[in-house]
């Protein structure tokens, strides 16, 4: 199955010069769903994770599924003022402004083994700012793990030795 053909392209998305990558196509069919969950898991090759880190807020999809299929807890980052509890924060750039990012304090025990997945590498400042959150927590990231990486932005030169895994990559 090739994922590629659930993902449709907007043009000027959220604003003009961006092109949008939308993977509702893909979540609304279950078989190409399932192939996308089973390629992002198989990416891990048996490695223990504790938790799973997604950030806000298209990595809660996939990230919650993969926590499912891994046996391991579930950790949404988010924007600042939607957690309830204590949190760390972190600015960072993203590929049209700038943005904080959240997680509660007690999300990551210090030797947690971190799966951390967002729907998409772009610049590779939102991923780079999670990696922040959690080692900042005490966690080891296991993997970066994407849906798709838009590799003409170059997002993995800011994440220098992390191993990292895209399902789709254009």
């Amino acid at each position: 199955m090739q994922l590629e053909n659930y993902i449709r392209d907007i043009q000027g998305f959220p604003k003009e010069g961006i092109l949008f990558k939308d993977i509702t196509p893909l979540l609304n069919d279950a078989q190409a769903t399932q192939e996308c969950l089973k390629t992002l898991a198989a990416s891990l090759k048996g490695q223990k994770i504790n938790k799973v880190v997604g950030a806000e807020s298209r990595g809660f999809l996939f990230g919650i599924l993969l926590a499912q299929e891994l046996n391991a807890g579930f950790v949404p980052v988010r924007k600042p003022g939607k957690l309830p509890y204590d949190t760390v924060s972190v600015s960072y750039d993203l590929e049209y402004g700038t943005d904080i990012l959240e997680i509660h304090k007690d999300a990551i025990q210090k030797g947690d083994k971190v799966l951390i997945h967002d729907d998409v590498l772009a610049t590779g400042g939102t991923a780079k700012a999670v990696c922040e959150l959690v080692e900042k927590l005490g966690g080891e990231i296991v993997q970066l793990n994407f849906l798709m990486e838009l590799t003409f932005l170059n997002g993995r030169e800011k994440l220098n030795g992390y191993d990292i895994f895209a399902a789709v990559t254009y």
